[in-house]
């Protein structure tokens, strides 16, 4: 007896369906129940239905201007630098030395994020380039619990995850459409522009989607790098969930924060797919 199709195609999936319901959909769930409930007299959560948890998300109006502010520049700022390498790694790069450059990309991930935090701590701190500045006669700026120390430790912790899905589609793509462009008369910008970027822009969008979904729950990053001063709705859910026990409201927090990364991640997503395909329509003319 031969299975039809679609109960084949059910019972490949129900693992990962399964998976998916009970890792992702039920702990969902149970914070949304959660957000309308209270605080209990100890701590944690005490079943109710209140809407006074959302109500006061704007005493937490600052962890979510924050991340709402540098996760974006974040995600440019990898972007910024990972184009340009990964458009070496994959169109310029010696495919001798490729592999040892994709490794080399990929090193800062041996070794754990608190740990390169840590170093960054000591270089951005009073005794690294502040006072290297200072020796050469530059001043001795602040570097270290500010927003740039965060951005720069987001770029660092962040960028391979940019670099290789932009890497994988330059590879992808077919380089004899830039060689008949090449022979067309079409120049450089054109080229990239009209060909190069719009067929490598699903890697775009894979990478700046993985950056941006991350630094948006980030919260060691800012609390190492941001000295407390730089403070990320991570941080306002560790805060919530872990010290002052108000689990019901830490509740409410992540659930605006994940409706708020829902309305993001979709309006790019077709921004992006409108945008490719004008471009395509563009390169067609």
């Amino acid at each position: 007896m031969t299975m039809r199709p679609r109960y084949r195609t059910a019972l490949f999936l129900a693992p990962a369906g399964a998976w998916f319901l009970a890792m992702l959909v039920l702990p969902l769930l149970v914070v949304i129940v959660y957000s309308f409930g209270e605080r209990g007299p100890a701590g944690g959560y005490a079943p109710a239905f209140t809407l006074d948890n959302y109500l006061n998300l704007g005493s937490r109006w600052t962890a979510f201007r924050n991340t709402l502010t540098m996760a974006p520049l974040g995600t440019l700022a990898c972007l910024v630098i990972a184009y340009p390498l990964a458009w070496f790694l994959a169109m310029r790069a010696d495919a001798r030395w490729r592999t040892l450059l994709l490794v080399l990309v990929i090193v800062p991930f041996w070794t754990s994020i608190l740990i390169r935090s840590y170093a960054w701590i000591f270089l951005l701190g009073g005794q690294g380039i502040p006072s290297l500045l200072n020796a050469l006669g530059l001043g001795n700026p602040r570097l270290i619990n500010t927003p740039f120390a965060v951005l720069v430790g987001i770029v660092y912790g962040y960028l391979p995850l940019m670099v290789f899905p932009i890497y994988v589609s330059l590879e992808r793509l077919d380089k004899r459409l830039l060689e008949a462009a090449d022979d067309l008369g079409s120049p450089p910008m054109r080229r990239f522009l009209q060909i190069a970027l719009p067929l490598s822009m699903p890697g775009v969008a894979t990478g700046c989607m993985l950056v941006f979904i991350l630094l948006m729950g980030e919260f060691l990053i800012p609390a190492m790098l941001g000295g407390g001063k730089v403070f990320f709705v991570g941080n306002a859910l560790v805060d919530l969930f872990l010290q002052s026990r108000n689990w019901a409201f830490g509740s409410a927090v992540a659930a605006a924060l994940v409706l708020v990364m829902l309305i993001t991640v979709t309006a790019y997503m077709r921004f992006t797919r409108r945008w490719a395909g004008g471009r395509d329509d563009v390169a067609l003319m």
